[in-house]
């Protein structure tokens, strides 16, 4: 299993689920450590997605190097 194919299947879902558990945290009033934290938690889910959609996924690097 390479490196793109790992990012694909699990470090985009993961940055996509811990911008949504850091809305989630913004939400809920009843923790408040959580709720302040929330932002930060929005932004590194948010750097995580922007690193993982800018490597190429595996097809794309498939045809590229055929070429």
């Amino acid at each position: 299993m390479s490196f793109r194919t790992i990012n694909q299947k699990y470090i985009e879902p993961a940055a996509q689920w811990t911008m949504v558990g850091g809305i989630a945290a913004l939400c809920q009033p009843w923790i408040g450590w959580l709720h302040s934290w929330s932002v930060t938690i929005c932004l590194i889910g948010l750097v995580g997605f922007l690193v993982a959609v800018h490597i190429p996924r595996e097809e794309a690097a498939d045809e590229s190097s055929q070429s």
